[in-house]
């Protein structure tokens, strides 16, 4: 989740980055890169990690502006380490999304020039994309827009997943275990909060709902998810021949029915936009007998994902505040989302 945050400690010094770095360089662009100048500064929006700005010259006069992106738990924010679940750390999972499964797929991803992961250290050198982040946006169709590009990605995915189970094992399983175990942890976290008498019977509304939900979406194609695309990890960047959607922080990609996705990136909004951002998803995806179905069953099962998603924040971390895009209350939001879900 991206946001403006505390710095955490950079866990590769200068003279150990340049030459990885020249090594990347030299392997991308095939052709012997030597650095003369190299200007790194923290960058100040981040992730859960140390995000660092890199300003590199190299000796023929080529100039770039990347983001190296640090993936060791010293290289974590304050507030990650602290609060983010152990069970979800695998720095190698971002690396491999990069480096093998966006290469080549023209989703306008950041362009990956190299990675670092050997003797406990881990990192992603990336192209520092100028765009504005889309929780900036106030123009829906540029939501739209994102939802279309959104349905393409799960399209071009959906046939692989086999292929991508069998060589990706490090990808989540966003299946009825991973939210049953979230689920657990937020029972576990209303048990152990102030005023948990209210909210243990709120709570309580949301169990059965949820299994129903996992039924529902069991039945939906699975796919290749980013895993929180939520608009504060999504840039929109306005390019000569096209408006560039570009989707950073894959730390938690994964495969699981794509609806995941469209909840995450649809959250937030009210029922008419939240609905007209689903409906371009809809109608951008490839039709084929049996999926999608009708746009009113397509909206109920996309309540079904959202409230997957809310159960997923309530279970994070006991004690843990959302950042404030994310900030809402999501116990009343999954009440709200069980209720219209009942039969």
């Amino acid at each position: 989740m991206s946001g403006q945050g505390v710095p955490g400690t950079a866990s590769v010094d200068e003279p150990e980055l340049a030459v990885p770095l020249e090594e990347a360089l030299t392997a991308h662009f095939q052709r012997p890169c030597r650095i003369v100048a190299l200007r790194r500064q923290p960058y100040v929006y981040s992730t859960s990690f140390l995000l660092e700005e890199l300003d590199v010259r190299l000796q023929d006069g080529t100039r770039l502006h990347l983001l190296f992106k640090h993936l060791t738990r010293a290289g974590m924010l304050e507030g990650a380490r602290t609060f983010k679940p152990a069970f979800l750390y695998d720095p190698l999972r971002e690396i491999e999304t990069y480096r093998s499964i966006l290469l080549g797929e023209a989703l306008g991803s950041p362009v990956c020039y190299g990675v670092l992961a050997g003797a406990g250290r881990y990192g992603l050198l990336l192209e520092k994309v100028s765009g504005r982040e889309l929780y900036c946006v106030g123009d829906t169709a540029v939501w739209c827009e994102v939802a279309r590009w959104l349905a393409d990605m799960h399209d071009r995915f959906t046939g692989r997943v086999e292929e991508l189970r069998r060589t990706h094992g490090r990808l989540l399983q966003y299946d009825a275990a991973f939210y049953r175990r979230w689920l657990d942890r937020a029972q576990a976290s209303v048990g152990s909060t102030a005023g948990a008498e209210g909210r243990g019977p709120a709570l309580d509304q949301v169990v059965a709902a949820l299994q129903a939900a996992l039924e529902r979406l069991a039945t939906t194609p699975t796919t290749f998810l980013h895993g929180e695309l939520y608009a504060s990890n999504i840039l929109v960047a306005e390019e000569a021949t096209r408006r560039r959607v570009c989707a950073v922080d894959w730390e938690m990609a994964g495969l699981g029915p794509g609806l995941l996705d469209v909840a995450a990136l649809s959250s937030g909004w009210d029922d008419a936009n939240r609905r007209a951002i689903a409906a371009a998803y809809w109608a951008a995806l490839q039709h084929n007998p049996g999926w999608p179905p009708e746009e009113d069953e397509f909206m109920t099962l996309l309540d079904s994902a959202s409230l997957c998603v809310a159960v997923q924040w309530l279970g994070w971390s006991p004690g843990w505040s959302p950042p404030p895009e994310h900030d809402r209350d999501w116990l009343g939001e999954a009440v709200l989302l069980a209720e219209r879900l009942r039969p």
